[in-house]
């Protein structure tokens, strides 16, 4: 697993070291392109733009740029699948079942799932769209939890191997998910978003 692991940071290293602005220019794009296509792996796309543009710069292009991925594949689905989806396929008992529980997850729970580094955004994107829940709710939660998933992987990324050695890594990375679980309780009463 380790050698893996070292083999994708040289790999990532090289793609920003040889491909001079394109690389993470690219990187960028198919971070926004993720939430779409889950076969892209964003924790190197976001890696690459941490290693490019420097912890600061990089965390926020990842952030912006991750964000409208999720609000685009949303709208999307929402715009192009919904109709039919309501028309076809919630008439399935069992599948109608299951959206309703989508229907009803609260704001805390969608913020943690979206901060989980290991979470297909895609599949939350299509099942928020496609359920009954309020843009409003969707894009507080991906506001708040894609804060903590892009410093993951930011964090992960640019150091590797040694955050795999450190257990202080792993507690901080557990604090962060704690404390965004907690800044949805918060928006949740304040805002009154159910």
């Amino acid at each position: 697993m380790g050698e893996f692991l070292e083999n994708v940071y040289n790999f990532i290293i090289y793609i920003v070291n040889s491909s001079s602005v394109y690389g993470p220019l690219l990187a960028c794009l198919l971070i926004m392109l993720e939430s779409i296509i889950p076969v892209l792996p964003l924790f190197v796309f976001i890696t690459i733009v941490f290693i490019a543009y420097g912890y600061v710069i990089g965390f926020i292009v990842s952030y912006i740029l991750t964000c409208l991925g999720c609000f685009l594949s949303f709208f999307l689905c929402r715009k192009l699948l919904k109709n039919f989806f309501t028309k076809k396929v919630r008439k399935i008992p069992s599948f109608d079942k299951f959206m309703l529980k989508i229907d009803k997850v609260d704001l805390s729970t969608l913020v943690l799932l979206i901060a989980l580094p290991f979470t297909p955004a895609f599949l939350v994107n299509i099942a928020s769209a496609l359920s009954n829940m309020k843009f409003k709710k969707f894009m507080i939660a991906i506001l708040i939890g894609k804060i903590f998933l892009v410093f993951f992987w930011g964090f992960i990324g640019t150091s590797l191997l040694e955050s795999l050695k450190n257990p202080r890594i792993i507690i901080s990375i557990l604090s962060m998910l704690m404390i965004a679980y907690l800044l949805s309780k918060i928006v949740t009463k304040k805002m009154n978003v159910e």
